[in-house]
C-alpha cells in the first residue's frame, strides 16, 4: 500500500498540527506574507519583517519587527505569536532556538523548485485551515507550470548570467531557487568559477562569454541602465546579451509562482534570439 505523505511536515521534517481559528501568525519571509494573505489569513498576520512589502495595500496595518536577518526580539515577543514562518535561505539557523523559546510554534519552509511551491500551499493552507484557498492556488500554479513547460519545448536552450549584486559584482549558483525557475523556461545559469552559492564574479571570468543573456536584477540590488553601461565598460563581450529582470517574478516563491512563471514565459519568449 502507497505510503501518504502528511502535507504538514515542513521542509526539516517537523509534523505540525492544523492551528485554530485564533492563530498568530509572524512571517519573517517576504513572499510567506503574501502567501498568507493570499490564503485569506491577512487577519492572522501580527507581525513581518520590514522587508515584506506584498501585498501594498494591506500589509500596512502589520507591525514590522525587524528584518530577516535582524530580528527585533523584543518586537517579536510583544505580537504574541503562536506560530512563526521562517525559510532556509533567508533566515538565520542560530534565531531558531530563540524563536522558540517564545513558545511559538517555528514553520521551516525551503522550495527549491516551482513545483515547490505545491507542498507549500498544502502545508501553509492546511496548517491555517484555508482549504478553498489552497486549493485555487494549486490550480493556478499547476496551469502556469504547464505554460512555461510547453514554452520550454518550443525555445531553443539559452545559457544566462543572473547579476544580483554590484560592488563586489554577484550572482548565483546553478542550485538556488532562482536558477530553478529560470530552467522551468529552458534558460539555464552558468556555472563561475566559484562553487559558493551567491558567488562574486570577476570581470575576466569565462561565464561572460559563456551566457547567452545577462540579466540584471531588480533586487536585492536596483540595476539601472548606468549599471548596465558600467558593465559594458569593463566586459565588453557582455555587448548586446544584457536584459533587465524582475527580480520579484523569479526570486519569490509562495503565491508569486504563479505570476513569476507567466512573467518568465513571456520573457524566455521575448528573448529567444
Amino acid at each position: 500500500m502507497e505510503a501518504v505523505t502528511n502535507p504538514l511536515v515542513d521542509a526539516i521534517g517537523v509534523e505540525h498540527t492544523p492551528a485554530d481559528a485564533n492563530a498568530r501568525i509572524v512571517s519573517l519571509v517576504p513572499s510567506l506574507t503574501e502567501l498568507l494573505f493570499d490564503l485569506g489569513l491577512g487577519k492572522n498576520v501580527v507581525g513581518r519583517t520590514t522587508f515584506c512589502i506584498r501585498p501594498a495595500s494591506k500589509v500596512g496595518a502589520v507591525p514590522r519587527i525587524g528584518g530577516t536577518k535582524t530580528v527585533a526580539f523584543d518586537r517579536l515577543a510583544a505580537a504574541r505569536p503562536t506560530h512563526i514562518l521562517v525559510n532556509v535561505d533567508e533566515n538565520l539557523r542560530d534565531d531558531v532556538p530563540k524563536l522558540e523559546a517564545l513558545g511559538a510554534k517555528v514553520v521551516v519552509t525551503h522550495p527549491q523548485t516551482a513545483a515547490d511551491n505545491l507542498p507549500l500551499y498544502k502545508l501553509i493552507g492546511g496548517l491555517f485551515n484555508a482549504k478553498e484557498a489552497t486549493n485555487s492556488l494549486i490550480s493556478r500554479l499547476q496551469s502556469a507550470l504547464t505554460d512555461a513547460q510547453s514554452a520550454a519545448g518550443e525555445l531553443p536552450r539559452r545559457n544566462v548570467l543572473y547579476l544580483i549584486w554590484r560592488n563586489p559584482w554577484m550572482t548565483i549558483s546553478p542550485d538556488t531557487y532562482i536558477s530553478a525557475m529560470l530552467r522551468t523556461v529552458n534558460l539555464h545559469h552558468v556555472r563561475t568559477r566559484s562553487d559558493a552559492r551567491y558567488p562574486e564574479i570577476q570581470f575576466n571570468d569565462e561565464a561572460w562569454k559563456e551566457a547567452d543573456l545577462i540579466l540584471l536584477s531588480s533586487e536585492p540590488f536596483p540595476f539601472k541602465d548606468k549599471h548596465a553601461t558600467e558593465l559594458l565598460e569593463n566586459v565588453p563581450c557582455t555587448e548586446g546579451k544584457i536584459r533587465f529582470i524582475d527580480g520579484e517574478m523569479t526570486s519569490w516563491y509562495g503565491s508569486r509562482a504563479i505570476e513569476g512563471l507567466t512573467y518568465l514565459t513571456k520573457f524566455a519568449r521575448d528573448n529567444n534570439h
